[in-house]
């Protein structure tokens, strides 16, 4: 690659905490601004370069308020330092990941957005050379904006609109085979996020009834947070789903690359249920499937996974990691509790919660029984929700560490590939130090109200004995 020398310009220091795991992510206006958009793109041009990835990028932004004036300042930085650009819009994240693979010789691109998260903030996903840009790689674009040192020429910048194509890719891949003889009645709720102009011309294409509810981009989510793994946010897709009569509701995050599930009857489908959906559908083709999930998920689907001839890997929480592991293993298919889905039998094996929409839309047509019916069949266990108990961050992997030299004096099962997982008879626990939030993510999950209880009580006596200051009520009622 012939690259012009690098040259010393102004340094740029981020805020260390907008440095993140799996992003770069802060509130606008506090501790990211438009410099940092500015500044990442000057540092993107010079991290491409150094691993001899070509210097060409797709950008997108999501619907917030800050987002278009961030693709701005990102947008110049990358072309003021020999990065050819593309621009493409106001898009939902699976469409960036798409147009890396779609557009050619563009293999890398950045995503602006705050995905589910407050209004305030925003902030970043990055892929280059069709690899997630998380961890390390963080951490090495601050040390580049640090240095100061830059690429000094002008890249070309275009703009493009790749939807039809992104659409008619997902729709190719899902045509269902029994849509004459069934028709679904599904109600949308992309929850004024970046999906909605996605969602809209999709549902134009589908068969079966539609019906699309906080379907404009509002970047202050004024209908509700546009988070679906939250109960509360379902409410109104859930009350729409009863009176419409439909047979699901689907809802997304504010950036489309999450999912969430409502059958006829208004009850939730978490990300391992639709994960099992998914993985029975993909190993009636595929016989030995790999298939990841992560470590928040039930126990029974990774039974289910080996009872229907597939090989079942559990892996770390985060969907960078998950997209990393998916490769190593030539896995086709990976799922998080977060409604996170990742498919590669026939797609990317990247997370797209809209190919994951249409994806069981096809399934449902292909299929003689109802997703009510679907649901009913079901392993069924009893589980806590997903519960939050505040840490802080120089603390709570230190708690991490202590929990697992605990559980080892005690002689518990242990899987610690992220944070401490401990099986027995009646189930599991879960413990692990969360990388986007200063607290320990906890769940439990067992097959009786009475197990649950005896589960609950001995991960609370063990944290109590560690860590005597944590609040422990939320994971206390369930004792």
């Amino acid at each position: 690659m012939i690259m012009k020398a690098l040259k010393e310009t102004a340094k740029h220091f981020f805020d260390q905490e907008i440095l993140r795991k799996y992003d770069i992510r802060g509130t606008f206006g506090k501790n990211l601004n438009e410099a940092d958009a500015y500044y990442l793109g000057k540092s993107f041009a010079v991290f491409l370069h150094n691993k001899n990835i070509p210097l060409k990028v797709c950008v997108g932004y999501d619907g917030r308020i800050s987002s278009p004036s961030l693709e701005k300042e990102l947008t110049e930085g990358l072309s003021e330092s020999n990065v050819e650009v593309v621009r493409i819009g106001l898009v939902p994240t699976p469409v960036l990941y798409f147009a890396t693979h779609h557009i050619p010789g563009f293999v890398s691109g950045i995503m602006i957005t705050g995905s589910h998260n407050p209004p305030d903030q925003n902030g970043f996903k990055m892929v280059a050379d069709h690899a997630s840009v998380f961890d390390r790689d963080i951490s090495e674009l601050g040390e580049i904006a640090k240095r100061g040192k830059f690429i000094d020429s002008s890249g070309e910048v275009k703009t493009t609109n790749i939807i039809e194509a992104y659409l008619s890719k997902i729709i190719k891949l899902n045509t269902p085979s029994n849509s004459i003889l069934k028709k679904l009645k599904v109600v949308w709720d992309p929850a004024n996020g970046a999906a909605c102009e996605v969602i809209k011309q999709l549902v134009e294409r589908l068969p079966g009834e539609h019906k699309v509810i906080n379907g404009k981009v509002d970047g202050t989510f004024p209908s509700h947070h546009a988070d679906p793994t939250q109960p509360e946010n379902l409410v109104q897709l859930i009350d729409e789903v009863k009176k419409e009569g439909a047979d699901l509701g689907i809802a997304f995050d504010g950036d489309g690359d999450r999912i969430g599930v409502i059958d006829s009857e208004g009850r939730i489908l978490y990300g391992d249920q639709l994960l099992m959906i998914y993985a029975k559908d993909l190993l009636s083709r595929n016989k030995n499937a790999k298939i990841i999930a992560d470590v928040k998920t039930s126990q029974v689907v990774f039974e289910s996974i080996r009872n229907w001839g597939g090989e079942d890997i559990l892996w770390k929480t985060g969907h960078s990691l998950i997209k990393q592991k998916m490769k190593e293993e030539n896995a086709m298919l990976a799922g998080e509790m977060s409604g996170h889905v990742f498919f590669a039998e026939d797609y990317y094996g990247y997370d797209d919660a809209i190919f994951a929409a249409v994806r069981l839309l096809k399934i449902l047509y292909d299929d003689e029984k109802s997703l009510t019916e679907i649901y009913d069949e079901l392993p069924k266990t009893i589980s806590t929700p997903e519960i939050r108990i505040e840490c802080t961050e120089k603390r709570k992997f230190k708690i991490i560490d202590e929990v697992t030299l605990y559980a080892e004096k005690l002689g518990l099962s242990i899987n610690n590939i992220d944070g401490v997982r401990v099986n027995n008879d009646l189930g599991w626990w879960l413990v692990r130090a969360s990388n986007t939030q200063n607290c320990l993510v906890v769940r439990v999950e067992s097959f009786s109200e009475a197990g649950l209880s005896t589960l609950c009580k001995e991960l609370f006596e063990i944290l109590e004995t560690i860590e005597n200051s944590l609040d422990l009520s939320p994971l206390g009622s369930f004792i």
